[in-house]
């Protein structure tokens, strides 16, 4: 999936009126994932994306395999996208969903696997298609 294809979707999904709202919820979802993840996992996830996608895993290697809940998952979505809760929760999900038709199932399931039980069904929306709630 290139660049455009990405932006494009997640845009149409989550009914954003720009080009630049789509990007803000596909930077403060994926910033705030990276976090989560170890470095390495990070890299490989980002390999599968087009470059302008992938750098927002890219983050201070410090801040990677951070410890978080979902909730404050959500909460740092929010405030890197500047918006409120609910609205970070259906943004990341729509990101989500994205991210899992673009990137390949084997990536998926290793990124559940680095990530607690509660996170499994905003991973795996989207490598169902489907969003599923929370």
């Amino acid at each position: 999936m290139n660049y455009d294809t990405f932006v494009g979707q997640v845009q149409h999904r989550a009914r954003l009126g720009s080009k630049g709202d789509a990007v803000a919820a596909i930077r403060s979802t994926l910033e705030t994932l990276a976090e989560r993840l170890t470095m390495e996992e990070a890299r490989d996830l980002a390999s599968q994306l087009p470059r302008e996608i992938g750098i927002y895993l890219a983050i201070m290697p410090e801040l990677y395999a951070q410890r978080m809940s979902l909730d404050d998952f959500f909460q740092l979505v929010a405030a890197r996208g500047g918006v409120d809760v609910p609205g970070a929760v259906y943004h990341a999900r729509v990101v989500m969903e994205v991210l899992g038709e673009a990137v390949s199932p084997g990536e998926i399931q290793d990124i559940c696997a680095q990530l607690p039980e509660e996170f499994r069904s905003l991973i795996e929306a989207g490598s169902h298609g489907q969003l599923k709630r929370h």
